[in-house]
């Protein structure tokens, strides 16, 4: 990678500010770049866990890609907004640990709360 040697001394007032600002949106690009790659390791519907300070391990469903956060949807019914880099892939419940579901059992489903429309 090459690199630039910028003589900021020489820079006036109007230069340094612009090249603050320049430097702080390349920065926000980078990171949010950075958020993205992580994001997509994981896809709405898969079992993540994460371990929020003053809670146990959180284990959930992912259940939407927001712009800089996912949304899960916790075991017990709580929903958290959690940076991707936070996240990790959960281990199966013990229904699909053990194996697949037998024709004559019921499927289980979990109901979302309705979404209210601001409208």
């Amino acid at each position: 990678m090459a690199t630039h040697r910028i003589d900021i001394d020489q820079l006036n007032e109007a230069e340094l500010i612009d090249l603050n600002r320049r430097v702080v949106e390349r920065l926000k690009m980078m990171h949010a770049l950075r958020s993205h790659r992580q994001m997509l390791q994981f896809s709405v519907g898969d079992r993540v866990r994460f371990d929020p300070p003053g809670h146990g391990v959180v284990t959930g469903i992912l259940t939407r890609y927001n712009r800089k956060t996912v949304t899960v949807l916790a075991n017990d019914g709580m929903q958290w907004n959690v940076a991707p880099a936070l996240l990790r892939v959960a281990d199966p419940p013990m229904a699909e640990a053990v194996g697949p579901r037998r024709a004559d059992e019921p499927a289980v489903v979990i109901e979302l709360p309705q979404r209210k429309d601001s409208t």
